[in-house]
This record gives C-alpha cells, structure tokens and sequence, in this order.
C-alpha cells in the first residue's frame, strides 16, 4: 500500500524516513539561498532567493540536477499590507515551464497575531478542514517541527551539534512526505526570518 502523500510530485516521496542536511549561502558570494544534501553529501535540492532572483518575496525550489520544480511568491499589494497576516504561495513546475499551485501558507506578522500557528493548505483541497499542515516551535533556534492536521509529525528540524552554528541543520522528513514540499516550507521560515534568502 502507498501512503505517500505528495504536494509537489510523488518522486520526492521516499518510503524510508529522509535526513536532509542544508547549509546557507553567503548573500555576498553565492547570492544568498540554500543547498540541501542527503547524508551521502549528493546535493539534493538548491534553494535560491532575492540575491539570485533579484525580487523579494519570491523562492525558487530547484532539484539536485538544477531544474525549477518550486517556484514559491509572497502575496502583495495594498490588501496584503492592511492584512494581519502574510500569504505565500507555491507553485509546482513542470518541464514547460508551467505553474501550479500546489499550496498555500499563511504567516502571521503583526505582533497581535504573534504566536498563532503558521498553517499550510494543500492545493486542490484534501481532506482537512480548514489547514493540512502546522508548523510549531522556533525555526530561529532551529527546533520547529511540521505536523499534518491529524498531528502527524511531517518533518522535524534540528541541529547538529552545533556545526556551523546557523548556517548547517538538518531536516529528518517521515516517510512518504513530499521533501520538495517541506524544502520550500524551510525557504519560506527562512524569508520570514530575515535569513538567507532575504534581501
């Protein structure tokens, strides 16, 4: 029986649980960003912000071979800014170059809304009511966790032993998540935060 659930596409599913090592890109030499590994130290996913794509508020997701498969835009506009809370949404790509969406994340980002949940919805709906993904705990102190609406752990992030500080953690994503998924969600604290894929 399959009991993958994917978001971006079912080849980012594995049937085993995955340890995903990222380490941060310096803004100043390599544009800011990401890069993910496997535990072979095989590059997995690159994660590229404002530095690489010159706009704020807008993540690209590629896969170990390079290629677009997450395109990830912060809602704007004079709605956005009245708003008290921040809306991203994710954009699986295909090999034409088309998007779709395959989810949605609201953050919130006024200091009445501090501490409220950071929920995703999947696109096309699921099964969950109102939210298919929660993320607790503190992506700044690298030690958050993404739970699916049933409070299944997703992915659970962590330190290692304090290499390199902020700039190496680790991601272990359960079996049959999407990681592509949960890499974009990864990108998307890390623009919240202010880190590196911020400008």
């Amino acid at each position: 029986m399959d009991n993958s659930i994917p978001v971006v596409s079912k080849i980012f599913c594995s049937g085993t649980p995955t340890m995903l090592m990222i380490r941060r890109r310096p803004i100043v030499v390599n544009g800011g960003g990401f890069v993910v590994t496997d535990l072979s130290h095989n590059v997995v996913f690159v994660v590229d912000g404002c530095g690489i794509l010159g706009s704020k508020g807008e993540l690209m997701v590629k896969d170990g071979e390079g290629e677009p498969i997450l395109f990830i835009s912060k809602k704007g506009g004079i709605v956005q800014a009245l708003s008290t809370r921040n809306k991203w949404s994710g954009y699986s790509m295909d090999y034409q170059g088309k998007d779709k969406l395959v989810f949605s994340l609201t953050d919130p980002k006024s200091c009445i809304a501090q501490g409220a949940p950071i929920r995703i919805r999947i696109e096309p709906k699921r099964h969950c009511k109102s939210w298919d993904f929660e993320i607790g705990g503190s992506f700044t102190d690298r030690n958050c966790t993404v739970v699916d609406c049933t409070r299944k752990i997703a992915a659970q992030m962590g330190r290692k032993e304090q290499i390199g500080g902020k700039d190496f953690y680790h991601v272990e994503v359960q079996s049959g998540y999407d990681q592509a998924f949960i890499i974009g969600v990864m990108a998307i604290l890390d623009n919240i935060h202010g880190e590196s894929t911020r400008c």
